[in-house]
């Protein structure tokens, strides 16, 4: 069963488009005009082998914020829709990071029930031209619209480049390995019976 998504939301703000399919090799074509966010994108992409396009038009004359909020909701919503029913999946998965000074932890629980602890300051008010406040909300809007129960922590901090990006790689690996399958999971990994 493919597990694949095409998301869009069009709003007087934003106008977002995605295609993502789980089970890919790690291609990434993304424009959201945003620099640094595309390369944290892309860095997502190809950390969690998924192949994922992005292309966003936003009110970048405002600021970042609408722009990287909304396609955090796109994103969330392109998982959610991709992995269907949950059947078979591990549901849970982790990551410790390491990227050389910086060591982030991530832990995701696809349970359906939307939930973002982030502990995680940064130094500077942007990189690039992403505001480094964004990046929480980025991972609030991605895990309230995928419904997934998502924990980020700077472990050891220094550098804010290194750090967001050490929490965009470990969210990929942490959510590749929820996403795998295990064949000793023949329907949903839950007491409750539905995900």
């Amino acid at each position: 069963m493919e597990r694949t998504a095409e998301y869009v939301r069009k709003t007087k703000e934003t106008d977002i488009k995605i295609n993502l399919n789980i089970d890919g090799t790690g291609k990434a074509d993304i424009d959201t005009g945003i620099g640094f966010f595309d390369h944290m994108l892309d860095g997502f992409a190809r950390h969690g082998f998924f192949d994922l396009d992005v292309k966003v038009e936003g009110d970048l004359a405002v600021d970042c914020h609408h722009t990287i909020e909304d396609t955090g909701i796109v994103l969330g919503n392109a998982i959610r829709k991709a992995l269907k029913n949950k059947k078979g999946i591990k549901r849970f998965g982790s990551c410790i990071l390491p990227m050389d000074e910086t060591l982030v932890l991530c832990a995701v629980d696809l349970s359906g029930r939307p939930y973002l602890v982030f502990d995680g300051e940064f130094t500077v008010e942007r990189v690039g031209y992403m505001d480094t406040e964004m990046v929480k909300e980025f991972f609030y809007a991605v895990s309230y619209a995928a419904g997934m129960n998502l924990h980020i922590r700077v472990l050891s901090g220094g550098n804010n480049h290194h750090m967001i990006e050490a929490m965009f790689k470990a969210f990929a690996r942490a959510l590749d390995e929820a996403t795998g399958y295990d064949p000793r999971i023949t329907d949903v990994l839950s007491t409750k019976g539905s995900l």
